[in-house]
């Protein structure tokens, strides 16, 4: 009866089309949940997030759970998490992809789950990292560790949002500092971010990751550009 009071005068709606949501329906609702345009790439072995940093940094696999479309769902979703304070679509996103990847024998050797970090000041100002539930909950699934403190980022870089594809490529001050390299040797790593587009700041981080000895780097995103 209280939730339905709850749901009545507060109804929950479905943060890629802000629609109610139904009483069975959690996060994203169910039409959403079948038009979000999966990628499927760790299904079908699709290197298309080896392309992306093809040259640049070389990594084991590569997966997004979805493309990313201007003003589409996903982009309502990753900005409802980023900017809006709606950190639990980083759990849902994770639970989701996080299900799929531990079917599958290519991702049974990671041994630690790692994201992205964000630079302190950025970190004090959102209050929450958005690849942390994220990465979380796939560690959880692949039975792997997860750290957030073994990468830091070093430099603080202005918002990505309305940068031109040519400006992000170019900025090059995205500086990360590896705190602990004995702790990663010989170990299988899943980087995770919430979207690659050019592919810098995951080079940088593998980059950075590299100084360890005989680490593998595979990569995970919510979503691929």
């Amino acid at each position: 009866m209280l939730n339905a009071l709850l749901n009545l005068f507060f109804p929950k709606v479905c943060y890629a089309c802000l629609h109610v949501l139904s009483d069975k329906e959690k996060t994203i609702c169910t039409d959403c949940r079948h038009n979000l345009p999966v990628t499927n790439f760790h299904f079908n072995n699709d290197a298309a997030m080896a392309k992306v940093l093809y040259g640049r940094a070389k990594i084991v696999y590569g997966t997004a759970l979805f493309r990313f479309e201007k003003k589409g769902l996903v982009q309502q979703l990753i900005h409802g998490l980023k900017y809006k304070g709606y950190e639990h679509i980083g759990g849902f996103l994770g639970d989701w992809l996080g299900g799929e990847l531990r079917t599958l024998d290519t991702f049974k050797t990671v041994d630690l789950v790692i994201p992205v970090p964000l630079h302190k000041k950025k970190l004090r100002q959102r209050g929450y990292n958005q690849v942390a539930k994220f990465g979380i909950q796939i560690a959880k699934a692949l039975e792997a560790k997860y750290h957030d403190d073994l990468l830091l980022k070093v430099t603080a870089t202005k918002s990505q949002v309305n940068k031109k594809r040519l400006a992000r490529w170019n900025d090059s001050n995205e500086l990360f500092s590896l705190m602990d390299t004995s702790s990663i040797e010989n170990k299988h790593i899943l980087l995770v971010d919430d979207i690659i587009t050019t592919g810098a700041t995951l080079e940088a981080c593998i980059t950075t990751l590299r100084q360890a000895k005989h680490v593998k780097i595979s990569i995970a995103t919510m979503a691929i550009a």
